[in-house]
């Protein structure tokens, strides 16, 4: 369900600017586990994928793994590569302090 909500969110910005074309997607959802790309006219690249961990149990839970790349306003490309999982969201780019 997360990934349907953030995949619908990414399309809707998408469409939000029409002149902004998706130039390539692929995605492959199953019961317990997901994964898709998605890649835009002006850069926007992202990448993601989960699998259900502890199904049936009171500790499930679904481990994302992905990334995702933009131009920014600026001209420089930003990237950052994250995890999700039971330790919680955990991004890491050039960008992003350190703590």
């Amino acid at each position: 369900m997360k990934f349907l909500i953030v995949f619908v969110a990414l399309f809707a910005i998408a469409l939000a600017r029409p002149d902004i074309e998706v130039v390539r997607q692929d995605s492959d959802v199953g019961p317990e586990s997901f994964k898709f790309s998605v890649e835009t006219s002006d850069g926007t690249k992202r990448e993601e994928e989960g699998q259900l961990k502890n199904a049936g149990t009171d500790n499930e839970y679904i481990a994302v793994h992905g990334s995702f790349s933009y131009v920014a306003d600026d001209g420089k490309t930003y990237s950052v590569v994250y995890t999700a999982d039971e330790n919680g969201f955990q991004p890491k780019g050039d960008h992003i302090p350190v703590a």
